[in-house]
């Protein structure tokens, strides 16, 4: 099978005991990674370099940035010192499921044209025991790509990808907190396929506060702006730009934190195909 790496970064702000779970779920794996690069962003204390110490072998290599340079430039760098083509992006906080790389790796065996693979994820709140939610995204290419018209369209922290087709649309480039929806824009601009698989392959670690993060006027005007670039990329026509928009300006600015929590429940969780 196709070698890969497998991209993660780390910063001071992180939970130690956290980041230990993350790590433990890659080093868990029926298909063990060839290569782990760590990022760590920044200064960071004891408690997370005792865990990098830990986990020091031949098969992880650690970048050290001697200051915090945020998510975006990180995940550039943790790319560009990626040895091979294939590239699995993890958070610190996340956990894998055990089959998550065979799954990826068997479905680029099997389409040789796709330039990315993702999944589903299920969101828990303290222990992956206590789930309270799922995001599901489309599975097939066409479905992807008419999902990105509304929202983002893959799960982040579930991509394996070919570093060469990500490095050649710019790979990741500073845009507030959608880094990743800009960069699939310009994926899908260029052409290239994705694949989403339908099983889960990372619970993701959330809380009351993931909903507050998503609002105010700063996260409102980074995504109008990037609807306003799939408008100008007639990727999206304007009564989709303007619904897209009103929508955002509501959610992200209007509508009070607690309320926010509520909706994002209901309707930001539900399934693509509803």
């Amino acid at each position: 099978m196709e070698k890969f790496s497998v991209s993660i970064c780390v910063y001071g702000g992180d939970n130690a005991q956290y980041f230990d779970l993350a790590m433990q779920s890659i080093f868990n794996q029926t298909l063990m990674p060839d290569e782990v690069v760590l990022v760590v962003d920044g200064p960071v204390g004891d408690n997370i370099n005792d865990i990098i110490t830990k986990y020091q072998g031949e098969t992880l290599k650690v970048i050290r940035l001697p200051q915090n340079v945020g998510h975006g430039d990180a995940r550039r760098i943790g790319l560009e010192n990626c040895t091979y083509d294939l590239v699995a992006l993890m958070d610190a906080d996340d956990i894998c499921v055990t089959d998550r790389f065979q799954k990826q790796i068997e479905a680029f065996t099997k389409n040789p044209d796709i330039s990315i693979v993702g999944g589903q994820i299920s969101e828990f709140i303290d222990s992956i025991d206590n789930i309270v939610g799922q995001r599901i995204v489309p599975l097939e290419d066409k479905d992807i790509k008419e999902y990105m018209k509304k929202r983002c369209p893959m799960n982040q922290v579930t991509v394996m990808f070919r570093k060469k087709d990500v490095q050649s649309v710019g790979g990741y480039i500073d845009w507030y907190c959608e880094e990743d929806y800009y960069l699939w824009i310009r994926m899908a601009l260029a052409d290239l396929k994705f694949l989403n698989v339908p099983d889960v392959l990372v619970n993701v670690r959330v809380g009351n506060e993931m909903y507050q993060r998503r609002g105010g006027l700063k996260y409102f005007k980074s995504e109008a702006k990037l609807h306003k670039f799939m408008y100008d990329n007639k990727i999206i026509g304007f009564p989709r730009y303007f619904i897209s928009v009103s929508e955002r300006l509501i959610l992200q600015v209007l509508m009070p934190n607690w309320l926010r929590g509520i909706v994002f429940k209901i309707f930001a969780r539900e399934k693509a195909e509803g």
